[in-house]
C-alpha cells in the first residue's frame, strides 16, 4: 500500500517509506535548482583550485559563476587530450583533479577512431548509485506491485584494460556492475533480478547471455519486466532465442547446463535452479518452434509490465521491431547518462518514447548551454577561442536547442558532450529536456557512433581494392539497418567502370566491405567482434544514374538544386526504396576486422 511522506510529493504517493525520502530529495533538488548548481560549482572548484588545469587559467581561487565563465574556456575532448595522455601514462600529480584518478571510462564516442578515455574519481561510483536509487521510487507511482517479481534484465561486462601507467579503462557500465555498490547491494524487492550476479560479470557474452535467458525461462511467472541498456542488446537476447531455444529447453527439460558453459562461478550460482522441468520445456518448445515470434516477450513472459529499455535517439529506429515482439507494450526510458557523467532521469516514464524528457538533476555536476543554430557552423570550439555565452541550467528556455556543456568532479571543466537537447518543460524549477541527436553522428546501431569523415575515410580506403579494375565510387550513401538482427551498416555504391569488361569480382566487392570495416573505429569493431551487437556491413551497388534520381526525387519535394547536397545516411523509407529498387549486387564483409583491445589505450 502507498504511503503518505511528510510533504506528498506531487508526482503521486511513494510505495514505501524509502520510495518517499527518493521522491523528498528529488523535490528538494529541483525547487532549488539553481542554488544546488552554485553550489557544486563552488565544491567542484574549490577542491580543485591547485590542480594545474585550473591554475593555468589563473582563478586565483575564485569559487563564483561569473570568474569561472569569464576565464575558464569551452574544451573539446581533443583539447584535453594531451593532459588525459600523461594520467594514462602514469603522471599522479594533480593535473585535472585533486583526487586520484581512479580509472578511466571508455566513451562510446570516438576521437581519432579510438574510444575517448574518461578521467574518474572513487566518489563518482556513488554518486552513480545515487541516481539508481531514484529510478525504481519513480517507477513505482506509475506501474504498481513491483515488488511482487523480478526484472529479467541482459546486463553485460565488456573487456578491460590497463592504460601504460597502469590504470584499468573500460566501459562505464562494466565499471559499475563490477562495483561494491553493485555486488553488494541491499536486498531491495522492488529491483530483484532473475539473473545472478555470476551469470552478469561473465566477459565470455555466449555464455553470459545463455545463462541469463535460462535464468529467465525458469523464473518465468515471476517476470514483471523486461529489459536492457539499449533496445538493440534486448533484440538481441530474442534472437538469441531464436537461435539457442533448443539448447535452453534441453536443459530445462534434464535439469543439466550446457557443456558450452565453462565458467565455474556461473556453474556454482545456477546449481540451485537446474532442475528438471519438463512442462516447462514443453511449453518454451511449443512457443518458439512454430516460427510465429510476434508477442513473444508476453506469450513466454506473461506478467510483463513494460520492456525497460533506452529508445531514444538512434535507439528508436528499434521500435517497430520491439512493438512486434512485446506486443506493444510500454517502453519507459527511465535515465540519462553518459561516460562523462550521469544526468538525470524521467519523472514520466509511461509516456511515448517520442515524447521522452529527462529532468536533469543539478547535484550531478554543473551544467552549461550553448544555444544551438542547425543553419551555423559546426561550433566547435578550442581551450584559445573566446568563452562564448552560454546559458544557465535554471535559465534555459522552453522550445529550444542547446548543446550541452559540463564541469565535473572528476576534472572535466567547460566540456562540449555533444549532445544537442531541447527544452520541453519545467518540473519546478528544473528544466526538461529531450534528446535530439548526437552531435554529428551519422550512423550508430549499438553504442558504436561513426560520423561523416570517418565513413568518407573508410570509402577512400575500401575503395583503392577498385583501381585495379579502372573502376571508382561515383557516389554513395548509407543508413542503418535494424531490420537484421544484430543491425547492420548498409552502404550504396554507384560505380564507374572504364571497361565493363574488367570490373571487379563479387569476391573483390566483399573484400570492400572488410577493408571499410576495417576503417571504422574501435568500438564498432568490438560491436563486431567481441559482442556481436553488430552484423557484418553491407555494400549494395546500384544502377548507373541512381544518385541523379536521388537528387530528382529531393528537388520533387522542394530541395534546391543549387544547394543540394548527397545525403551520406538516409532513413526516409521512400528514399531507401528508391536505391533498393536500382540494385545490381549485395555484398557482405566475409570475416570479423581486427579488434585489439590494447590499442586504444597508448598513445
Amino acid at each position: 500500500m502507498a504511503i503518505e511522506s511528510s510533504s506528498p510529493s506531487p508526482l503521486g504517493p511513494p510505495a514505501c517509506e524509502k520510495d518517499a525520502k527518493a521522491l523528498d530529495f528529488i523535490e528538494e533538488m529541483t525547487k532549488n535548482c539553481d542554488e544546488v548548481q552554485l553550489k557544486v560549482l563552488a565544491e567542484i572548484l574549490s577542491r580543485n583550485a591547485e590542480t594545474e588545469y585550473l591554475m593555468e587559467y589563473k582563478l586565483g581561487g575564485a569559487t563564483d559563476r561569473e570568474t569561472f565563465k569569464a576565464k575558464i574556456p569551452v574544451v573539446t575532448y581533443e583539447d584535453l587530450q594531451p593532459e588525459i595522455q600523461r594520467i594514462a601514462n602514469g603522471d599522479r600529480s594533480p593535473i585535472l583533479s585533486s583526487h586520484p584518478i581512479s580509472e578511466f571510462l571508455t566513451s562510446s564516442g570516438t576521437s581519432a577512431g579510438e574510444r575517448k578515455l574518461m578521467p574518474t574519481i572513487e566518489e563518482e561510483m556513488d554518486r552513480r548509485q545515487m541516481l539508481y536509487s531514484l529510478l525504481m521510487p519513480v517507477m513505482n507511482l506509475n506501474v504498481p506491485d513491483l515488488d511482487k517479481g523480478k526484472g529479467l534484465y541482459f546486463m553485460f561486462i565488456k573487456s578491460e584494460t590497463r592504460t601504460p601507467g597502469g590504470l584499468v579503462a573500460r566501459p562505464v557500465l562494466t565499471s559499475y556492475y563490477k562495483s561494491k555498490q553493485f555486488k553488494a547491494r541491499p536486498f531491495d524487492p522492488y529491483n530483484v533480478y532473475t539473473s545472478p550476479n555470476e551469470t552478469i560479470l561473465c566477459v565470455d557474452s555466449f555464455q553470459s547471455m545463455y545463462t541469463q535467458m535460462l535464468c529467465g525461462l525458469y523464473q518465468r511467472d515471476e517476470v514483471l519486466r523486461v529489459g536492457a541498456v539499449f533496445a538493440s542488446g534486448l533484440l538481441r537476447a530474442i534472437r538469441f532465442l531464436q537461435l539457442h531455444w533448443e539448447e535452453l529447453t534441453h536443459d530445462i527439460a534434464t535439469g543439466t547446463l550446457n557443456s558450452k558453459i565453462t565458467n565455474a562461478s556461473i556453474q556454482e550460482s545456477l546449481s540451485h535452479f537446474l532442475k528438471p522441468n519438463p512442462q516447462l520445456a514443453r511449453f518454451i518448445t511449443d512457443q518458439c518452434s512454430d516460427g510465429n515470434w510476434e508477442g513473444i516477450i508476453t506469450r513466454i513472459w506473461p506478467k510483463t509490465k513494460y520492456l525497460d529499455v533506452i529508445v531514444t535517439g538512434a535507439m528508436a529506429q528499434y521500435i517497430p521491431t520491439l512493438e512486434y515482439y512485446s506486443g506493444g507494450l510500454p517502453m519507459p526510458c527511465t535515465m540519462y547518462a553518459s561516460s562523462e557523467c550521469y544526468f538525470g532521469l524521467n519523472l514520466y516514464p509511461m509516456t511515448k518514447p517520442s515524447e521522452t524528457s529527462y529532468t536533469i538533476m543539478p547535484n550531478m555536476g554543473y551544467f552549461e548551454f550553448i544555444p544551438h543554430d542547425p543553419q551555423a557552423s559546426s561550433g566547435k570550439l578550442n581551450r584559445n577561442s573566446p568563452p562564448p555565452r552560454l546559458v544557465d541550467l535554471a535559465d534555459v528556455q522552453v522550445g529550444k536547442e542547446y548543446e550541452l556543456v559540463l564541469t565535473t568532479y572528476s576534472g572535466l571543466n567547460r566540456y562540449q558532450v555533444g549532445d544537442v537537447l531541447r527544452v520541453t518543460g519545467f518540473y519546478n524549477a528544473a528544466p526538461q529536456f529531450r534528446f535530439v541527436r548526437r552531435k554529428n553522428v551519422l550512423l550508430s546501431i549499438d553504442s558504436d557512433k561513426t560520423d561523416e569523415s570517418e565513413l568518407q575515410k573508410a570509402v577512400e580506403n575500401a575503395s583503392k581494392l577498385l583501381h585495379d579494375f579502372d573502376t571508382s565510387v561515383v557516389e554513395y550513401t548509407s543508413y542503418a539497418d535494424t531490420k537484421t538482427i544484430p543491425g547492420h551498416y548498409v552502404i550504396y555504391w554507384e560505380l564507374l567502370a572504364k571497361d565493363q569488361e574488367k570490373g571487379p569480382s563479387k569476391e573483390v566487392l566483399d573484400q570492400c566491405c572488410l577493408f571499410m570495416e576495417e576503417s571504422l573505429n574501435s568500438v564498432y569493431r568490438q560491436g563486431r567482434v567481441e559482442s556481436n551487437s553488430i552484423g557484418a556491413l553491407e555494400i549494395r551497388v546500384v544502377k548507373s544514374g541512381t544518385f541523379e534520381e536521388l537528387m530528382d526525387y529531393a528537388i520533387s519535394r522542394g530541395a534546391s538544386i543549387n544547394q543540394y547536397k548527397v545525403p551520406r545516411c538516409v532513413n526516409f523509407t521512400p528514399i531507401v526504396e528508391l536505391l533498393d529498387s536500382r540494385l545490381l549486387s549485395a555484398h557482405f564483409s566475409p570475416s570479423f576486422p581486427t579488434w585489439n583491445l590494447q590499442r586504444r589505450c597508448h598513445s
